[in-house]
Protein backbone atom coordinates (compact mmCIF):
# COMPACT_ATOMS: atom_id res chain seq x y z
CA UNK A 1 0.00 0.00 0.00
CA UNK A 2 0.99 3.67 -0.30
CA UNK A 3 2.12 5.63 2.76
CA UNK A 4 3.98 8.85 3.47
CA UNK A 5 7.37 8.13 5.02
CA UNK A 6 9.57 10.80 6.63
CA UNK A 7 13.14 9.55 6.34
CA UNK A 8 14.97 12.59 7.77
CA UNK A 9 14.34 16.24 8.58
CA UNK A 10 12.72 17.90 5.55
CA UNK A 11 12.79 14.61 3.62
CA UNK A 12 9.49 12.81 2.98
CA UNK A 13 7.94 10.88 0.10
CA UNK A 14 5.18 8.43 -0.67
CA UNK A 15 6.47 4.85 -0.59
CA UNK A 16 5.08 1.39 -1.12
CA UNK A 17 4.98 -0.37 2.26
CA UNK A 18 3.60 -3.66 3.48
CA UNK A 19 -0.12 -3.72 4.22
CA UNK A 20 -0.86 -3.95 7.95
CA UNK A 21 -2.31 -7.12 9.42
CA UNK A 22 -4.60 -7.02 12.45
CA UNK A 23 -3.30 -8.93 15.45
CA UNK A 24 -5.49 -10.11 18.33
CA UNK A 25 -7.52 -7.20 19.66
CA UNK A 26 -6.71 -4.99 16.67
CA UNK A 27 -8.56 -3.51 13.71
CA UNK A 28 -7.33 -2.63 10.23
CA UNK A 29 -8.97 0.58 9.00
CA UNK A 30 -9.13 1.83 5.41
CA UNK A 31 -8.29 5.50 5.86
CA UNK A 32 -10.70 8.03 4.35
CA UNK A 33 -9.31 11.30 5.67
CA UNK A 34 -6.31 12.48 7.72
CA UNK A 35 -5.48 15.85 9.20
CA UNK A 36 -2.00 17.39 9.19
CA UNK A 37 -1.10 18.61 12.68
CA UNK A 38 1.54 20.92 14.08
CA UNK A 39 3.16 17.87 15.67
CA UNK A 40 3.57 16.37 12.19
CA UNK A 41 5.28 19.57 11.07
CA UNK A 42 7.68 19.43 14.02
CA UNK A 43 8.65 15.86 13.18
CA UNK A 44 9.14 16.80 9.54
CA UNK A 45 11.43 19.71 10.45
CA UNK A 46 13.27 17.61 13.05
CA UNK A 47 12.31 19.95 15.91
CA UNK A 48 10.00 17.56 17.78
CA UNK A 49 11.42 16.88 21.26
CA UNK A 50 10.57 13.17 21.04
CA UNK A 51 13.40 12.77 18.53
CA UNK A 52 15.97 13.99 21.06
CA UNK A 53 14.38 12.08 23.92
CA UNK A 54 14.49 8.79 22.04
CA UNK A 55 10.72 8.29 21.95
CA UNK A 56 10.74 8.45 18.15
CA UNK A 57 13.22 8.08 15.33
CA UNK A 58 13.38 8.27 11.57
CA UNK A 59 11.92 6.80 9.42
CA UNK A 60 8.50 7.92 10.62
CA UNK A 61 4.95 7.25 9.47
CA UNK A 62 2.93 10.29 10.58
CA UNK A 63 -0.80 10.95 10.97
CA UNK A 64 -2.89 10.84 14.15
CA UNK A 65 -6.05 12.78 13.20
CA UNK A 66 -7.99 10.36 11.05
CA UNK A 67 -11.17 8.53 10.15
CA UNK A 68 -11.96 5.50 8.03
CA UNK A 69 -13.81 2.18 7.85
CA UNK A 70 -12.84 -1.10 9.45
CA UNK A 71 -11.85 -3.63 6.81
CA UNK A 72 -10.35 -6.43 8.93
CA UNK A 73 -10.34 -7.65 12.53
CA UNK A 74 -7.72 -9.65 14.35
CA UNK A 75 -9.83 -12.02 16.41
CA UNK A 76 -13.22 -13.69 16.49
CA UNK A 77 -15.82 -11.71 18.36
CA UNK A 78 -14.78 -8.39 16.83
CA UNK A 79 -16.65 -8.95 13.55
CA UNK A 80 -19.23 -6.37 14.61
CA UNK A 81 -16.63 -3.70 13.82
CA UNK A 82 -16.41 -4.65 10.14
CA UNK A 83 -17.63 -1.82 7.93
CA UNK A 84 -17.96 0.56 10.88
CA UNK A 85 -16.90 4.16 10.49
CA UNK A 86 -14.34 4.87 13.17
CA UNK A 87 -11.57 7.01 14.55
CA UNK A 88 -9.13 6.12 17.28
CA UNK A 89 -7.31 7.43 20.31
CA UNK A 90 -3.74 8.54 19.67
CA UNK A 91 -2.54 7.47 23.12
CA UNK A 92 -2.23 3.69 23.35
CA UNK A 93 -1.55 2.86 26.98
CA UNK A 94 -0.06 -0.47 28.01
CA UNK A 95 -3.11 -1.43 30.08
CA UNK A 96 -0.94 -2.76 32.91
CA UNK A 97 0.55 0.20 34.79
CA UNK A 98 -0.95 2.32 37.57
CA UNK A 99 -1.74 5.17 35.17
CA UNK A 100 -3.76 2.87 32.92
CA UNK A 101 -5.49 1.29 35.91
CA UNK A 102 -6.53 4.77 37.06
CA UNK A 103 -8.01 5.59 33.64
CA UNK A 104 -5.13 7.88 32.67
CA UNK A 105 -3.67 5.85 29.83
CA UNK A 106 -2.72 9.06 28.01
CA UNK A 107 0.15 9.50 30.49
CA UNK A 108 1.15 5.84 30.58
CA UNK A 109 4.98 5.81 30.62
CA UNK A 110 4.99 2.81 28.28
CA UNK A 111 2.45 4.13 25.80
CA UNK A 112 2.60 4.16 22.05
CA UNK A 113 1.29 7.24 20.25
CA UNK A 114 -0.13 6.66 16.78
CA UNK A 115 2.15 8.28 14.23
CA UNK A 116 4.20 9.89 17.00
CA UNK A 117 5.80 7.67 19.62
CA UNK A 118 7.26 4.18 19.75
CA UNK A 119 7.16 3.48 16.03
CA UNK A 120 3.39 2.92 15.77
CA UNK A 121 2.62 3.70 12.12
CA UNK A 122 0.30 6.65 11.55
CA UNK A 123 -2.63 7.20 9.23
CA UNK A 124 -0.98 9.13 6.39
CA UNK A 125 -1.41 5.93 4.44
CA UNK A 126 -4.11 3.87 2.79
CA UNK A 127 -4.57 1.75 5.93
CA UNK A 128 -3.87 2.03 9.66
CA UNK A 129 -4.02 -0.42 12.59
CA UNK A 130 -5.68 0.49 15.89
CA UNK A 131 -6.33 -1.59 19.01
CA UNK A 132 -10.03 -2.37 19.31
CA UNK A 133 -10.16 -0.91 22.83
CA UNK A 134 -9.04 2.47 21.50
CA UNK A 135 -11.50 2.63 18.57
CA UNK A 136 -14.51 4.97 18.54
CA UNK A 137 -17.47 4.56 16.22
CA UNK A 138 -18.63 7.67 14.36
CA UNK A 139 -22.28 8.10 13.29
CA UNK A 140 -22.85 8.02 9.55
CA UNK A 141 -24.44 11.47 9.45
CA UNK A 142 -21.29 13.17 10.76
CA UNK A 143 -19.43 14.75 7.85
CA UNK A 144 -16.11 13.36 6.66
CA UNK A 145 -14.34 16.59 7.61
CA UNK A 146 -15.80 16.53 11.13
CA UNK A 147 -14.98 12.84 11.57
CA UNK A 148 -11.30 13.59 10.92
CA UNK A 149 -11.44 16.52 13.35
CA UNK A 150 -12.48 14.38 16.33
CA UNK A 151 -8.93 14.15 17.71
CA UNK A 152 -8.25 17.92 17.77
CA UNK A 153 -11.86 18.34 18.84
CA UNK A 154 -11.26 16.12 21.85
CA UNK A 155 -8.25 18.20 22.85
CA UNK A 156 -10.24 21.41 22.54
CA UNK A 157 -13.19 20.03 24.47
CA UNK A 158 -10.91 18.96 27.32
CA UNK A 159 -9.48 22.50 27.42
CA UNK A 160 -12.96 24.01 27.59
CA UNK A 161 -14.01 21.59 30.32
CA UNK A 162 -10.89 22.51 32.30
CA UNK A 163 -11.91 26.18 32.09
CA UNK A 164 -15.11 25.27 33.99
CA UNK A 165 -17.23 27.70 32.01
CA UNK A 166 -20.80 28.59 32.85
CA UNK A 167 -23.34 30.43 30.68
CA UNK A 168 -22.49 34.11 30.54
CA UNK A 169 -18.95 33.68 31.84
CA UNK A 170 -16.21 35.19 29.67
CA UNK A 171 -13.38 33.17 28.17
CA UNK A 172 -10.46 34.32 26.05
CA UNK A 173 -9.06 31.79 23.61
CA UNK A 174 -5.50 32.75 22.67
CA UNK A 175 -4.78 31.41 19.20
CA UNK A 176 -7.01 31.11 16.14
CA UNK A 177 -5.59 27.87 14.76
CA UNK A 178 -7.44 24.57 14.71
CA UNK A 179 -7.41 23.97 18.48
CA UNK A 180 -8.32 27.58 19.21
CA UNK A 181 -11.25 27.68 16.79
CA UNK A 182 -12.57 24.35 18.01
CA UNK A 183 -12.23 25.47 21.63
CA UNK A 184 -14.14 28.63 20.76
CA UNK A 185 -16.97 26.58 19.25
CA UNK A 186 -17.21 24.25 22.23
CA UNK A 187 -17.19 27.27 24.56
CA UNK A 188 -20.00 28.87 22.56
CA UNK A 189 -21.95 25.64 22.91
CA UNK A 190 -21.56 26.04 26.70
CA UNK A 191 -23.17 29.48 26.51
CA UNK A 192 -20.00 31.38 27.36
CA UNK A 193 -19.07 34.85 26.16
CA UNK A 194 -16.20 33.93 23.85
CA UNK A 195 -13.26 36.09 22.79
CA UNK A 196 -10.56 34.90 20.38
CA UNK A 197 -7.12 36.44 20.03
CA UNK A 198 -4.99 35.75 16.98
CA UNK A 199 -2.60 37.13 14.42
CA UNK A 200 -4.00 36.25 11.01
CA UNK A 201 -7.01 38.36 10.08
CA UNK A 202 -8.33 35.55 7.89
CA UNK A 203 -8.52 33.20 10.88
CA UNK A 204 -10.13 35.88 13.05
CA UNK A 205 -12.70 36.50 10.32
CA UNK A 206 -13.40 32.76 10.29
CA UNK A 207 -13.86 32.87 14.07
CA UNK A 208 -16.50 35.55 13.59
CA UNK A 209 -18.22 33.44 10.94
CA UNK A 210 -18.31 30.60 13.47
CA UNK A 211 -20.22 32.82 15.90
CA UNK A 212 -17.46 34.46 17.96
CA UNK A 213 -18.61 38.02 18.63
CA UNK A 214 -15.30 39.32 20.02
CA UNK A 215 -11.97 38.94 18.20
CA UNK A 216 -8.66 40.64 18.98
CA UNK A 217 -5.17 40.93 17.61
CA UNK A 218 -2.64 39.44 20.06
CA UNK A 219 -0.67 42.70 19.98
CA UNK A 220 -3.79 44.54 21.14
CA UNK A 221 -4.29 42.10 24.02
CA UNK A 222 -0.66 42.43 25.09
CA UNK A 223 -1.20 46.11 25.86
CA UNK A 224 -4.73 45.88 27.25
CA UNK A 225 -5.82 46.20 30.86
CA UNK A 226 -5.38 43.13 33.13
CA UNK A 227 -7.98 40.95 34.89
CA UNK A 228 -10.45 40.96 32.00
CA UNK A 229 -11.67 37.36 31.64
CA UNK A 230 -13.08 34.62 33.87
CA UNK A 231 -10.92 32.07 32.05
CA UNK A 232 -8.15 32.08 29.46
CA UNK A 233 -7.21 29.13 27.23
CA UNK A 234 -3.76 29.35 25.63
CA UNK A 235 -3.76 27.48 22.32
CA UNK A 236 -0.71 29.20 20.83
CA UNK A 237 2.90 28.23 20.21
CA UNK A 238 4.05 31.66 21.40
CA UNK A 239 6.25 31.53 24.51
CA UNK A 240 4.97 34.96 25.63
CA UNK A 241 1.34 33.88 25.83
CA UNK A 242 1.37 31.81 29.08
CA UNK A 243 2.35 34.89 31.09
CA UNK A 244 -0.16 37.02 29.20
CA UNK A 245 -2.89 34.49 30.05
CA UNK A 246 -2.14 34.91 33.76
CA UNK A 247 -2.18 38.69 33.39
CA UNK A 248 -5.56 38.75 31.61
CA UNK A 249 -7.48 36.30 33.81
CA UNK A 250 -9.44 37.64 36.75
CA UNK A 251 -8.53 36.77 40.35
CA UNK A 252 -9.73 33.25 41.22
CA UNK A 253 -10.06 32.54 37.50
CA UNK A 254 -8.72 29.61 35.51
CA UNK A 255 -5.93 29.43 32.93
CA UNK A 256 -5.71 26.39 30.66
CA UNK A 257 -2.51 25.59 28.78
CA UNK A 258 -2.82 23.37 25.71
CA UNK A 259 -0.44 25.11 23.28
CA UNK A 260 3.27 24.35 23.26
CA UNK A 261 6.06 26.73 22.28
CA UNK A 262 9.47 25.79 20.93
CA UNK A 263 11.14 27.86 23.66
CA UNK A 264 10.50 27.71 27.43
CA UNK A 265 7.75 29.99 28.71
CA UNK A 266 8.34 32.22 31.73
CA UNK A 267 5.45 32.65 34.19
CA UNK A 268 5.76 34.37 37.56
CA UNK A 269 4.08 31.92 39.93
CA UNK A 270 3.63 34.72 42.46
CA UNK A 271 0.99 36.14 40.13
CA UNK A 272 -0.77 32.78 40.14
CA UNK A 273 -0.62 32.32 43.92
CA UNK A 274 -1.44 35.88 44.96
CA UNK A 275 -4.50 35.99 42.69
CA UNK A 276 -5.67 32.45 43.55
CA UNK A 277 -5.55 31.45 39.88
CA UNK A 278 -5.96 27.81 38.89
CA UNK A 279 -3.62 26.72 36.08
CA UNK A 280 -4.31 23.48 34.21
CA UNK A 281 -2.27 21.66 31.56
CA UNK A 282 -3.92 19.52 28.87
CA UNK A 283 -2.23 16.58 27.13
CA UNK A 284 -4.15 14.56 24.54
CA UNK A 285 -7.73 14.20 23.41
CA UNK A 286 -8.28 10.84 25.13
CA UNK A 287 -10.88 11.88 27.71
CA UNK A 288 -12.59 14.19 25.22
CA UNK A 289 -13.01 11.95 22.18
CA UNK A 290 -16.48 10.65 23.01
CA UNK A 291 -17.65 14.17 23.86
CA UNK A 292 -16.27 15.59 20.62
CA UNK A 293 -18.09 12.94 18.61
CA UNK A 294 -21.30 13.70 20.50
CA UNK A 295 -20.89 17.44 19.93
CA UNK A 296 -20.36 16.97 16.20
CA UNK A 297 -23.18 14.44 15.92
CA UNK A 298 -25.69 16.69 17.68
CA UNK A 299 -24.78 19.73 15.59
CA UNK A 300 -23.80 21.71 18.68
CA UNK A 301 -20.42 22.18 16.99
CA UNK A 302 -20.03 22.22 13.19
CA UNK A 303 -16.30 22.35 12.47
CA UNK A 304 -16.16 21.77 8.71
CA UNK A 305 -15.08 25.28 7.69
CA UNK A 306 -11.89 24.86 9.72
CA UNK A 307 -10.61 22.66 6.86
CA UNK A 308 -8.99 24.76 4.14
CA UNK A 309 -8.30 22.07 1.54
CA UNK A 310 -8.13 18.33 0.88
CA UNK A 311 -4.94 17.11 -0.80
CA UNK A 312 -3.25 13.86 -1.83
CA UNK A 313 -0.46 12.00 -0.07
CA UNK A 314 1.95 13.33 -2.69
CA UNK A 315 1.01 16.89 -1.69
CA UNK A 316 1.83 16.38 1.99
CA UNK A 317 5.56 17.34 1.91
CA UNK A 318 4.76 20.75 0.44
CA UNK A 319 2.06 21.30 3.08
CA UNK A 320 4.52 20.31 5.83
CA UNK A 321 6.81 23.01 4.41
CA UNK A 322 4.00 25.51 4.99
CA UNK A 323 2.68 25.90 1.45
CA UNK A 324 -1.02 25.95 0.55
CA UNK A 325 -2.81 25.33 -2.72
CA UNK A 326 -4.17 28.21 -4.80
CA UNK A 327 -7.76 27.27 -3.98
CA UNK A 328 -7.24 26.76 -0.23
CA UNK A 329 -9.77 28.41 2.03
CA UNK A 330 -9.09 30.49 5.17
CA UNK A 331 -9.27 27.56 7.60
CA UNK A 332 -6.06 26.47 9.37
CA UNK A 333 -6.46 22.71 8.85
CA UNK A 334 -5.26 20.73 5.81
CA UNK A 335 -6.83 17.33 5.24
CA UNK A 336 -5.46 14.46 3.20
CA UNK A 337 -7.38 11.86 1.19
CA UNK A 338 -5.01 8.89 0.73
CA UNK A 339 -7.05 7.68 -2.25
CA UNK A 340 -6.51 10.81 -4.33
CA UNK A 341 -4.05 10.30 -7.21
Amino acid sequence: MRALVVTAAHEAAVQEVAEPVAGPGQLVVDVDRVGICGTDVEFYTGEMAYLDLGYAEFPLRLGHEWTGRVSAVGQRGDERWLGKRVTGDTMLGCGQCSSCAAGRHHVCPNRYEVGIRGGWAGALAEKVVIPTRFAYEIPEHVSLAAAALVEPGGNSLRAVRAAELEPGRSVLVLGSGTIGLLAAQFALAEGAEVHVGGVREGSLALARELGVAHTHQLAELTHSEPDRFDAVIDCTSNEAMPALAVRLVRPAGRVVYIGLSAAPSLVDTRDIALQDITAVGILSASAGLAGAIAGFASGAVIPDSIVSEVVSLEDVPSRLEGHRGPDAGPGPKVHVDPRLP
